[in-house]
């Protein structure tokens, strides 16, 4: 043996597994802020030959394991705790066994109950971490709580002699909260309830509160629906002197400011919005103009005019963002006499707005525009149901160029030889339309057209039979005169020579796809014969996922890719840091046509009106604020809206406990199967405990549960048939019965029954949630759910 083999033996025999641990964990214990490449581990560690190395390596994977350390996947490796006091978001369960998210993006950490000093979800808090016990989880206590997320919830009263409580479905609290008699506010057994935490003593289960309101007996609509508006923190009535403010504003427009405005009011000029709208921010004027070129308006309602800024309805629609649209009611950012009487672009009424006037030629390329203060009058108020029978009528000249490249076009006649009133500009302005989608669709931009599902109420509130929401011409049509307006006044001000900086703005901003989740759509899509780009331009990307969507389209995995590709992108937000918009392919974008519902929409105004005056810039950390706050409540207002959806589908399949439907996985998560009925486009649950033909497990990357012993497999977009099985309102949930054929439950079915457990095994648990290999939960991807 050569006297090299000696030393390299020898080496190896002094590194054992042991102590190559308790090098690094000193290594790492004695320079928590560092981070260390494998380069410098194994020179620090005297790994010198290959076993070595790959003992060290081998340790270090039983580290990160072990949460001791963390690594970037890239051969950097860290401590997983920094620090024995850090700061971050306490996050509550229902079953105690709270998480803490640390400010620094480190994994999350265990705080149970009994360390949690009574933390909300969402607070801000200081812990330090505990001891580590071997093999078991790292902990952290609660030591300080530095700012309350939330201390208000919504339930049902539950009242006794002399005190009350509130039984709560909320997921982030564990128990009821106690309310003495004297803070009931009259409250009584089933009313729904707005509770405030006042105090939660040391030692007691139960936090202490006072009632703020009450929303009326549980069950009834509006109380229902205040309570989901209160349970996202988002405000069902207006403040008296808000109204107050709005009542004393005149809807008088005076000579001196018509005269300070571009006229239009004798052009011709309607508003397309749904059946049921009173707020009409946007209309569309047109008219021909000389060289073959056409005059197209985008007029949209110059709230900023009324409402000044720093005012007290301003300073309220500030703190709301946004309009709220539950199924059944809007809840408005404005006042009601502003967004649908005085700022609303009612037909035959002359009205101020802010337009931005196009010159476009037959190919639909803009060749001038500009910005304009503007009085209108509105010659008609459109249904887009109207406009679409007008477009359909009209069909074979909405296809057809009415004139020629190059022709220059008479003005639109009196009584044209087509049908329905304004139709001639209908029809001209669809076309148009077209010619500006199809530009936008060959420079790479996105085309997700999900239907969304629509309730009918009665006069109660109660739903009785769903319809589904389709975007047609007519929304087209409106839509694409939006967003050339909203591109164009942001290139405006985002477009400026190299050596210059641009004036402060608020952009809609969309970033590119997550990189990781495009990489788990791609290998999806594969089990079906489909490719994707994963690498290239933002382009060659979009481009791809375009054709994805294409070739999907009609075929029985549409749904179900349509699903994964809508989870790789990302959520368009507001700032004033442009970096594009990834959907649309547009370089700049903002939103300036709806401010009646939108606060972005009126800082735009705003900004435009000051630039357009010679005004300085504006504070970038200011407007980046009301930017953030602006993205928060849009996701909160969201979130509401598909909460009160929720609750009308449960509501509506409570009256159809026991009938069968057929639907489409939607959803796949280790505790059951999400399913999305085709006649109603409700959405309800498997649970997994019901699936009693087999023990299956959570196939995460294929979005698929697998049979361990019949291998059935349930996987995104198969056709499935149920039963409904129950409506729970409460807690909004919707549980469905597998059948099969023949109207049996799948635990019912002769053929499906499961060979007895062998005596090693353990017996599948029936709780939600439940963990390890081989039972119903799959290890390691507890709450997560793929698809929905």
């Amino acid at each position: 043996m050569s006297h090299s083999n000696k030393k390299e033996r020898k080496s190896v025999g002094r590194l054992t597994k042991k102590t190559v641990r308790e090098m690094l964990l000193d290594l790492f214990g004695t320079q928590p802020e560092k981070d260390f490449n494998v380069k410098e581990i194994f020179s620090i560690t005297h790994a010198a030959n290959h076993p070595a190395k790959m003992l060290v390596m081998d340790v270090l994977s039983e580290l990160v394991l072990d949460d001791y350390l963390t690594t970037d996947g890239k051969g950097s490796y860290r401590n997983a705790v920094r620090s024995n006091v850090m700061e971050g978001v306490f996050q509550r369960k229902r079953n105690g066994r709270n998480s803490f998210i640390p400010d620094d993006g480190g994994k999350s950490i265990l705080v149970c109950e009994r360390n949690s000093m009574h933390a909300l979800d969402g607070d801000r808090v200081r812990v330090t971490m505990l001891a580590r016990r071997s093999g078991h989880t790292r902990e952290a206590e609660v030591t300080e709580i530095l700012e309350r997320a939330k201390d208000t919830f919504v339930g049902q009263l539950q009242v006794e002699k002399g005190f009350g409580f509130l039984i709560t479905e909320s997921r982030s609290l564990a128990t009821d909260i106690f309310i003495p008699k004297d803070k009931l506010k009259g409250g009584k057994t089933g009313d729904k309830a707005v509770v405030k935490i006042t105090e939660w003593p040391e030692g007691s289960k139960s936090p202490i509160g006072k009632v703020v309101d009450i929303l009326g007996k549980q069950g009834e609509n509006n109380a229902e629906m205040h309570a989901i508006l209160a349970e996202y923190g988002l405000p069902y009535q207006y403040p008296k002197a808000v109204e107050k403010a709005a009542d004393k504003l005149t809807p008088d427009i005076t000579p001196e400011e018509i005269a300070r405005r571009e006229d239009f009011r004798n052009v011709t000029t309607f508003t397309i919005d749904p059946h049921d709208a009173k707020d009409f921010d946007d209309a569309l004027s047109i008219r021909p103009l000389k060289d073959g070129l056409w005059e197209v308006g985008v007029h949209i309602a110059d709230v900023s005019h009324y409402v000044k800024e720093g005012d007290i309805i301003d300073r309220e629609a500030e703190k709301r963002a946004t309009s709220v649209y539950l199924v059944d009611r809007t809840i408005p950012m404005l006042p009601e006499r502003l967004c649908n009487f005085i700022c609303s672009l009612r037909p035959n009424e002359e009205k101020l707005a802010y337009s931005a006037i196009f010159k476009l030629n037959e190919q639909a390329e803009v060749v001038d525009w500009h910005l304009a203060h503007t009085v209108i009058c509105s010659d008609r108020r459109f249904t887009y149901e109207e406009v679409q029978a007008t477009l359909e009528r009209n069909r074979q000249a909405s296809d057809e160029d009415l004139h020629q490249p190059g022709e220059h076009p008479e003005p639109l006649p009196e009584g044209a030889p087509l049908e329905g009133e304004y139709a001639a500009e209908l029809v001209k302005l669809n076309k148009l339309a077209k010619l500006l989608r199809a530009k936008r669709f060959k420079n790479g931009a996105i085309g997700f057209d999900r239907a969304e599902v629509r309730f009918e109420i009665d006069e109660k509130g109660h739903p009785i039979s769903t319809y589904v929401k389709v975007a047609k011409d007519a929304n087209k049509l409106v839509e694409e005169f939006m967003l050339l307006a909203n591109r164009t006044v942001a290139e405006m001000i985002g477009r400026v020579p190299k050596n210059k900086k641009p004036k402060v703005f608020p952009y809609r901003i969309h970033d590119v796809p997550d990189p990781e989740k495009l990489e788990k759509l791609s290998a999806f899509i594969a089990k079906f014969g489909y490719k994707l780009r994963t690498e290239g331009s933002k382009t060659d990307i979009s481009k791809s996922l375009n054709h994805l969507l294409e070739e999907a389209k009609g075929k029985k995995e549409e749904n179900a890719i349509e699903i994964v590709a809508l989870r790789a992108m990302m959520k368009a937000r507001y700032s004033t840091h442009n970096i594009g918009h990834y959907g649309l392919m547009f370089q700049y974008y903002t939103h300036f046509t709806s401010p009646i519902r939108r606060y972005p929409d009126t800082m735009v105004h705003r900004l435009l009106t000051r630039y357009a005056e010679g005004g300085r810039s504006v504070s970038a950390d200011k407007y980046e604020d009301l930017c953030e706050h602006a993205s928060n409540m849009e996701q909160l207002a969201a979130t509401a809206e598909r909460a009160s959806i929720k609750y009308k589908q449960v509501e509506f399949m409570a009256d159809r406990l026991g009938q069968e439907f057929e639907g489409s996985v939607s959803g796949v998560t280790e505790f059951g199967l999400y399913v999305e009925l085709a006649e109603n486009m409700c959405e309800g649950m498997i649970p997994l405990r019901s699936l009693m033909d087999d023990y299956y497990e959570f196939d995460e990357r294929n979005y698929c549960l697998i049979g361990r012993r019949y291998h059935k497999r349930y996987s995104l977009g198969d056709k499935v048939r149920i039963r409904v099985d129950r409506a729970n309102l409460e807690r909004r949930q919707l549980d469905f019965a597998l059948v099969d054929d023949e109207g049996k439950t799948v635990a019912e079915s002769p053929k499906a029954a499961p060979k007895p457990a062998p005596f090693y095994e353990s017996a599948p648990s029936s709780k939600k949630g439940s963990k390890g290999k081989g039972k119903r939960g799959a290890k390691g991807n507890r709450g997560k759910r793929y698809g929905g």
